[in-house]
């Protein structure tokens, strides 16, 4: 991943007079090699990396609107083929939860294409930067929104770039698929999906299970959207952020949090660090599918240490036939290992436990 200083302003065209290399031919040749593709029309990937502010040559609009429709299709193809037995439902949630904004700027920023793009307007600075730095110091992927709202524009970038490819190949779909699939990666499966699901359907799923009422209002103070999640009338708690969506998530991912505090159990167990074994994220998937549990759910609940030696301590919750249990990992220098440890603690707690049904 790219600095975010070097989202810059203007390029020149791709080649001139004499043939010496400018902006615009170098950023061409930086991005065939991200792609692993040759244009052999490198016209059309100028068009993909030209914003509209720049009047004097074709902008990146028309790219776009096709490239919306063919990654559409090329994901529905994917998805359709990947799980023959999923409803229309759910397969519509996992192709859009892979050509969302969400996840398409995400693809820009991790792929560092936004670096290639010309235009002539400072005011998409701010907001691209802001989102880059955010994205980067983010300890989890988020699928639905994360603290920054992502700017349409990054995602226009992955639509317009993957246009110029579908139209580069002779408008062939499977050799797009083939070609850019590597950057949409890790693609967001039905597996990713259920453990990280759409906060605020969760949260009217899991109260509609309790026959309980969920309301979340709107409101804007000053530059900040504020979202307020009341159950059965009851206030439990509010978010805000500059766009309406993203206030939306994260007061319902805080009311999810809440909720859950309010029926949750601490599992009393310990388990020495000889006792932690590799694999126990799975193992515990497995002891809770025989179980007929829902999957677990992991978090970070705290980070020590200075930037350069983050230590990461995670949780990881169950919902048993008694109640929603909860146990703490161990300290760890990644998160995935973190996971595992508290993995590890609930499933000898599960194990040995007898009355959790």
């Amino acid at each position: 991943m790219q600095s975010p200083e070097s989202w810059v302003a203007v390029a020149s065209p791709y080649e001139s007079d004499d043939g010496i290399m400018t902006d615009m031919s170098k950023s061409i040749k930086c991005v065939e090699q991200i792609l692993n593709y040759k244009f052999r029309n490198k016209k059309l990937l100028e068009e993909a990396l030209t914003h509209s502010s720049c009047t004097y040559s074709p902008s990146y609009q028309r790219l776009e609107f096709v490239g919306d429709a063919a990654l559409g299709l090329a994901v529905s193809n994917y998805v359709y083929l990947a799980y023959p037995e999923l409803e229309p439902g759910q397969l519509s949630l996992l192709r859009s939860a892979n050509i969302s904004t969400e996840k398409l700027a995400r693809v820009a920023v991790r792929h560092g294409l936004y670096n290639y793009v010309r235009h002539n307007t400072t005011s998409l600075d701010g907001k691209v930067k802001e989102f880059v730095i955010t994205v980067e110091q983010e300890v989890q992927t988020e699928f639905h929104g994360g603290a920054v709202k992502a700017p349409k524009v990054l995602a226009d970038i992955v639509e317009s770039v993957a246009a110029a490819v579908y139209v580069d190949c002779g408008f062939d779909l499977k050799a797009l698929w083939v070609i850019f699939r590597g950057l949409l990666e890790p693609i967001i499966t039905l597996d990713l999906l259920s453990e990280q699901p759409q906060p605020v359907t969760m949260l009217y799923e899991s109260c509609q299970k309790d026959g309980k009422q969920v309301d979340i209002r709107h409101w804007r103070k000053g530059e900040k959207d504020i979202a307020s999640v009341c159950v059965d009338g009851e206030f439990i708690v509010s978010a805000s952020s500059g766009n309406k969506k993203n206030a939306e998530l994260h007061a319902a991912k805080a009311a999810l949090n809440k909720l859950a505090c309010k029926s949750t159990s601490q599992l009393d167990t310990e388990v020495e660090p000889n006792r932690e074994f590799e694999g126990a994220k799975q193992k515990l998937n497995e002891l809770c599918g025989k179980k007929k549990w829902p999957k677990p759910t992991y978090r970070v609940e705290r980070q020590v240490g200075p930037a350069h030696d983050k230590r990461f301590i995670c949780s990881v919750q169950v919902a048993v036939a008694v109640g929603v249990l909860r146990v703490m990992g161990e300290e760890k220098s990644r998160v995935k290992d973190a996971e595992n440890s508290a993995a590890s603690a609930m499933f000898w707690g599960l194990l040995h436990n007898s009355k959790l049904g």
